[in-house]
């Protein structure tokens, strides 16, 4: 067949972690989205993170039925942000989505990021309108995290999106190309650049099982953002320990003040401990985040491989891309 005249391919792209009861009804929906876009020919590729349970081997049985299946087995859990490099990797698709195995954001969504690509726009992204299923606490930390993100660099970052969006390939190898093991991903289709188009949409509760994420996960994930794309945090740490000894001198020329002028005593053992506590505290908190800094520098330097594959689909892999 022509070149001219080939179908593009996509590749949809989904990471799964003990998925099991959720990916039957994912791939039911994606099945029905194949069939009615077929001016496309399409590529599943599951990134299985470590599972635990039989999400493997259901992977497998689809496989069986439908080649248009491929699926990565990860020889260990190395979390969805390694699993996504793993993907980037090994997909063959002229464009690629990045869709979660849970189904809180629908498939049917994808027809209209395939339309916009065809328009020109290299990253068609998701921006959630409402999410279902989530608590107060979790959409109010979200919402602070974003904002806070975005206040401390000078890169505009796509607030209230994950990762399911539409990536052109040109995206894609550009993402190919940041090695860095401390990911933070949704930060990174920002930092790439490329025309850029926006859809809203009302998120879902979870189809099926239980989360993978908790708070432990999230604040790692949200200071893994912060210490990613910006080192504001460290100048401040500078500016306030400049105000600090500031105010300090200041403090000290009025107490040397009054006992050479009115003889008054030095008072206070009680107001002493606080001070000296307060500023104690100020310098445990400022040496953790440089610690922070200093740790991701050491995970850097090391420049080990981001994964390894067990199995590209029947096969055990050897050529290692990680």
């Amino acid at each position: 067949m022509d070149t001219l005249d080939r179908k593009k391919l996509v590749t949809i792209l989904i990471p799964a972690y003990n998925e099991h009861e959720v990916i039957p009804l994912l791939y039911e929906r994606l099945l029905k989205l194949m069939n009615e876009q077929k001016q496309y020919d399409f590529e599943l590729l599951f990134v299985n993170d470590g599972s635990k349970d039989n999400t493997l081997e259901l992977i497998k049985t689809l496989r069986n039925n439908d080649k248009r299946i491929n699926y990565l087995n990860l020889s260990r859990n190395y979390g969805k942000e390694i699993a996504m490099v793993a993907g980037f990797d090994y997909l063959k698709g002229d464009c690629l989505v990045i869709i979660d195995a849970d189904l809180q954001d629908p498939p049917e969504l994808i027809p209209e990021m395939l339309k916009y690509w065809e328009e020109g726009y290299d990253d068609v992204y998701a921006r959630r309108k409402t999410r279902k299923g989530e608590s107060f606490l979790k959409k109010f930390t979200s919402w602070g995290f974003y904002r806070t993100l975005q206040s401390m660099t000078n890169i505009e970052i796509q607030k209230d999106t994950g990762d399911f969006r539409l990536l052109d390939r040109r995206c894609v190898e550009a993402i190919k190309k940041l090695r860095e093991s401390q990911r933070y991903t949704k930060g990174l289709y920002s930092w790439i650049g490329y025309k850029k188009k926006e859809i809203l949409y009302d998120r879902d509760a979870r189809a099926a099982g239980k989360t993978k994420w908790n708070y432990r996960n999230l604040v790692n994930l949200s200071i893994d953002g912060i210490t990613s794309f910006t080192t504001s945090p460290l100048r401040w740490a500078a500016i306030m320990g400049i105000f600090t000894s500031l105010a300090g001198f200041i403090y000290m020329l009025v107490i040397i003040f009054k006992t050479i002028i009115w003889g008054a005593d030095v008072s206070g053992y009680a107001s002493m401990m606080v001070v000296i506590l307060f500023l104690g505290g100020i310098q445990l908190i400022f040496l953790g985040l440089i610690g922070e800094y200093l740790g991701r520098a050491f995970y850097e330097v090391k420049g080990r491989p981001l994964y390894f594959i067990d199995t590209y689909n029947e096969e055990k892999e050897t050529n290692l891309k990680g």
